[in-house]
């Protein structure tokens, strides 16, 4: 075990909750599986008690402590993206799981624990400050799952309408080049 672990309350699921991160997330496994030695408040002898296992690198617990205590937004993982393939992989996989959709590239998995999926273009475009900053920050708060083409094009300066245009411009372009066919020359 590491010397600093992060300890996640669950009411009665942690194995099943461990399993489901080391399927999803790369640099993630299941370590030990502790079973109660004698009867605790919410459990049995026997029971599963604690969990090791690694979230993307991320040393942690899972404690089965019963329905007293609940996750919040105050803690989360935050899942650094390179594309909107990756992004939409883990957001999919927790929200497709049972999860649920909150705001700003932020979800929740279905024991609560929240997740930030943030795709770096986002973080880079945060770090950048000034106007890059400003823009992508306005667009990213608009939206559930982080849309990487939208904060690539506000970071730019591109709003959604002008990108829409460029969008229709390019589609229409096509268009015409398709109709000037060899044997129309």
């Amino acid at each position: 075990m590491s010397k600093n672990t992060i300890c996640l309350w669950y009411d009665k699921d942690a194995e099943e909750a461990a399993r489901f991160y080391a399927d999803t997330f790369p640099d993630s496994k299941i370590g030990a599986v502790i079973r109660a030695p004698g009867k605790y408040p919410d459990g049995e002898e026997g029971d599963v008690l604690v969990v090791e296992f690694t979230v993307a690198g991320v040393a942690c617990i899972g404690l089965n402590g019963g329905p007293t205590f609940k996750h919040s937004e105050a803690f989360s993982f935050q899942i650094s993206t390179e594309d909107q393939e990756e992004t939409d992989r883990y957001w999919n996989a927790i929200v497709g799981n049972g999860g649920q959709e909150s705001e700003c590239g932020w979800c929740k998995d279905k024991w609560g624990v929240s997740w930030q999926i943030t795709p770096r273009t986002l973080m880079d475009a945060l770090a950048a400050g000034g106007e890059q900053a400003k823009r992508a920050f306005d667009a990213m708060m608009s939206m559930r799952k982080i849309d990487v083409a939208a904060i690539d094009a506000a970071r730019k300066g591109v709003t959604r309408n002008d990108h829409r245009e460029d969008q229709r411009a390019c589609f229409l372009f096509s268009i015409d080049r398709e109709e000037i066919r060899p044997s129309d020359r």
